[in-house]
């Protein structure tokens, strides 16, 4: 094993880095225009049955059912190239690309995400994501499951996790106690979900509202010290 470096970033995608949001929207919006509401809602209905199965999204596994219930659409391949081809780049937050540029000054920084072995690595690529940290990137089905692993790989004195999801962070946290500064980027539909904050009370350990206002932080406020 690797010398442990004295900090390691773990960064997040969905809502932390990209605006996850506005995809969807966008994405129902390419259906509608393709095939109409009712085949919107219905792949969407099949995308919330899947999430709630796998805990990420599985964009392409969605289309995948819809396709068994619709086999003589042959133009679906239209929907799923668009989202294979989608502009991640576009939907970056700001200054999402420079928190990572900055992070990397004080330590090995990594992106942390959920999701599919095909769709995800592809919009990390596409958003720039995977060169801004040197292709320091891990993609697991649930990343709270996989704390052991990452210790492994990446090892450090500490760890800095920026997540728009407290459960994630409460998970960490509780797994990792003192080793880990939690960072809480308010962004998103989970984020600013009341039930969600009032739940995980004590999950985060610096709350931000934009991932950008890491810009404005010097270390020692990140870590409190």
């Amino acid at each position: 094993m690797s010398q442990p470096d004295q900090i390691v970033f773990l960064v997040d995608v969905d809502d932390t880095l990209l605006e996850n949001d506005r995809i969807q929207d966008d994405l129902k919006q390419h259906i509608e225009r393709e095939f109409g509401a009712e085949c919107r809602d219905r792949y969407w209905a099949i995308q919330e049955e899947l999430f709630q199965e796998l805990g990420y999204r599985d964009y392409l596994g969605a289309f995948q059912r819809f396709r068994v219930e619709h086999p003589y659409e042959h133009h679906l391949v239209t929907a799923s190239n668009y989202l294979v081809d989608y502009p991640f780049n576009q939907r970056l937050y700001p200054g999402a690309l420079d928190v990572l540029k900055k992070l990397r000054g004080w330590g090995t920084t990594v992106i942390l995400t959920d999701g599919d072995v095909v769709f995800q690595p592809r919009k990390v690529e596409r958003a720039g994501i995977f060169k801004a940290v040197d292709g320091h990137v891990l993609i697991y089905v649930h990343k709270e499951a996989a704390l052991a692993d990452v210790k492994r790989r990446y090892p450090a004195d500490h760890y800095v996790v920026v997540d728009d999801k407290l459960r994630i962070l409460d998970a960490i946290k509780k797994a990792w106690s003192k080793n880990v500064t939690t960072v809480f980027a308010r962004q998103g539909k989970f984020a600013n979900d009341p039930k969600i904050q009032v739940a995980f009370p004590q999950a985060a350990d610096v709350t931000i509202e934009h991932i950008g206002d890491l810009l404005q932080m010097n270390l020692s406020q990140i870590l409190k010290k």
